[in-house]
């Protein structure tokens, strides 16, 4: 088939790249423009542009799909199907209907569960114990179309956002292939969606990531998991702020209110929670080093009886 690509951060890499090595026609590959970042603004491309550099694609960088000029310009690929992964942009019903086989995208959950932006992220937080990847027909509403295949991928005890990201990116290359021989020879067969247990995963903010120090401590352990790397689980103590990589809960009984600095092993940092007592294994001060607990407080102890907030 010839194919259209639509893509823009690193979980549409390994995609990307397994069509290629599969040997797929990509005539054309779609991702957001470059973007001015840090103090210099330097121009940076995306991740998808530096893998279809690598691999000799043609690129189009639209700032936005909804030009007359983009159609016009996807039309002349005369594609037989746009696969996108993680493109960022709604396509609309002309663009849907533009290839000979509409549109199919890849997604980081089973839908329809965790619809939306940051399903790797939600399945963390609500401590699912399983997620995985799905392909499905593209349609108008937001990842509501008829299901193609699916892949069930275990969460591990301490898998964090980062992990999983990685390790669904890598199976949902592997499912794509599948699904377009499957369409190819005429064996995959599309499957509408139970709407009535879809569930929605919204977009993560910075004011995600402060620690609610009144809940139970394997859910934030599992705050900590799901906001590493972005963006990040933190807390306060006094004016300073705490970022933590790595925390453990722990089913310990204390009489210390939540977010209170508790007694525990030399070189530990047990926190109360609303129930039981979390370990902070990896943290970092706003101006310091990401470090293990033992050579952080080494350098900044923070005695029992403080408390975060």
């Amino acid at each position: 088939m010839n194919l259209i690509f639509m893509g823009t951060p690193d979980f549409a890499v390994p995609s990307l790249c397994a069509l290629h090595e599969n040997g797929y026609r990509i005539s054309l590959v779609v991702t957001r423009p470059d973007r001015l970042q840090g103090r210099g603004r330097r121009r940076v491309c995306c991740p998808v542009k530096a893998a279809a550099e690598s691999l000799g694609l043609e690129l189009y960088q639209p700032e936005s799909l909804r030009e007359e000029r983009v159609e016009k310009h996807l039309a002349k690929v005369r594609a037989d199907l746009i696969v996108v992964v993680a493109f960022g942009q709604i396509l609309s019903p002309a663009l849907l209907t533009l290839p000979k086989r509409g549109a199919v995208n890849v997604h980081a959950s089973l839908l329809p569960k965790y619809r939306g932006p940051a399903p790797i992220q939600w399945a963390i937080l609500n401590m699912e114990k399983e997620t995985g990847v799905t392909t499905m027909r593209m349609d108008q509403g937001l990842d509501t179309g008829d299901v193609l295949l699916a892949e069930t991928v275990p969460i591990g005890p301490h898998d964090t956002a980062e992990t999983l990201h990685d390790r669904l990116a890598a199976a949902g290359a592997g499912l794509l292939v599948r699904t377009l021989r499957g369409m190819e020879a005429g064996t995959v067969v599309p499957i509408p969606q139970d709407h009535s247990q879809a569930s929605y995963a919204p977009m993560l903010h910075k004011a995600d990531g402060k620690i609610d120090w009144s809940l139970p401590a394997e859910k934030i352990e599992a705050v900590v998991r799901a906001m590493t790397p972005w963006p990040g689980a933190y807390t306060f103590w006094g004016a300073r702020r705490i970022k933590i990589f790595k925390a453990e809960g722990i089913p310990q009984q204390v009489r210390s209110s939540a977010g209170t600095v508790v007694e525990g092993f030399p070189d530990e940092l047990r926190v109360a929670a609303g129930t039981g007592v979390v370990s902070i294994l990896e943290l970092q001060e706003s101006s310091g080093k990401r470090l293990p607990v033992a050579a952080f407080l080494r350098g900044n102890p923070i005695p029992v009886g403080s408390v975060f907030n």
